[in-house]
């Protein structure tokens, strides 16, 4: 900071972090979602979660986890184990590529025989691990023995660009998640700002409604919006499909029944029978209102009854289309 102490630090950091921290870090443990590799310390049981959950979510990731560690519950059981069974277990459970499972056994031979069935404690040390990576090594390292840096994955990053309008750039995310990280504190805090973005801050926000602990401080809460790394900007509504969707309803609403073309101007004043907004356009519209059970389309006037898709493709001009009772 400054000798002007700004209110802010880099990256629209609120200049009392502290307070951030421990919102954040009371929020998460007064309630968060329950999983069984957060009940545990055990190295061994957290590498498995770890490369387990990098191509599946973590709710399909339990009874997974739970049935290998049943099978071989120690990083030596696993490196006495056929590697074709291994194998076999992770494609049985859908768990993603199958290089993963040959590398997690070779990375349990080594913990066997290079390192006395002991772990390595810090992320550079479990980087040796065959298969292990700078995020797993830090995950590892973190929820194991408290040990880690922070965590900067895809939650993390959409967080923190929301949170604190930080740049979509790594480095710029790396150095604000290490800034907020409390010291000694690698366990919790990313746990819990993982969390945070898992559960308030997903693609879609539920600020309110998870009751998210930095909305007081949030830069997306303040504007509306919430954009991100993995959040394309939402497009414009006007001309969108969903104006059109809307008008076609509203329209409909005022009238029992209505062709084509008479519903056609009533929702757009460039409709034109044959033309590129024409029947085959809002016959498209109408046919995806009545696959969400919203319109009724029928080739029969005053009829419930739905037309044959095909049929009516072929003789637009007879299509009939009223909201569903």
């Amino acid at each position: 900071m400054s000798d002007g102490e700004p209110d802010e630090t880099a990256y629209g950091l609120p200049a009392d972090a502290d307070a951030v921290r421990k919102a954040l870090v009371a929020w998460y443990e007064a309630d968060h979602r329950s999983f069984p590799w957060r009940e545990t310390d055990d190295a061994y049981a957290i590498l498995v979660c770890e490369v387990m959950s990098q191509q599946t979510q973590l709710e399909r990731v339990v009874d997974a986890w739970n049935a290998f560690l049943d099978r071989w519950p120690t990083a030596q059981s696993l490196a006495a184990a056929d590697r074709a069974d291994v194998v076999g277990f992770w494609s049985d459970h859908s768990l993603g590529y199958n290089n993963r499972a040959r590398y997690l056994h070779e990375a349990a031979t080594q913990i066997t025989e290079e390192y006395d069935g002991s772990f390595p404690e810090t992320p550079t040390e479990l980087q040796e691990l065959m298969g292990v990576g700078p995020y797993t090594a830090n995950a590892v390292a973190s929820f194991a023995f408290n040990a880690g840096d922070a965590v900067v994955d895809t939650n993390v990053k959409r967080v923190l660009y929301r949170a604190f309008d930080v740049p979509d750039d790594d480095e710029a995310f790396e150095s604000v998640a290490r800034e907020l990280m409390p010291a000694g504190a690698s366990r919790v805090w990313n746990n819990a700002i993982m969390e945070l973005g898992g559960v308030a801050c997903g693609k879609r926000p539920r600020c309110d409604e998870a009751g998210c602990p930095w909305r007081q401080w949030c830069h997306a809460y303040q504007t509306g919006d919430f954009t991100a790394p993995d959040v394309p900007t939402q497009p414009s509504f006007e001309g969108s499909r969903r104006q059109f969707r809307g008008r076609v309803v509203s329209v409909l609403s005022e009238y029992d029944e209505l062709t084509l073309d008479e519903l056609g101007p009533r929702v757009r004043v460039d409709y034109s029978p044959d033309g590129e907004y024409g029947r085959d356009w809002l016959r498209e519209l109408c046919l995806d209102l009545a696959d969400d059970e919203l319109l009724t389309i029928s080739d029969d006037p005053g009829s419930s009854e739905p037309a044959e898709t095909e049929t009516a493709a072929s003789s637009t001009q007879s299509i009939f289309v009223s909201l569903k009772q």
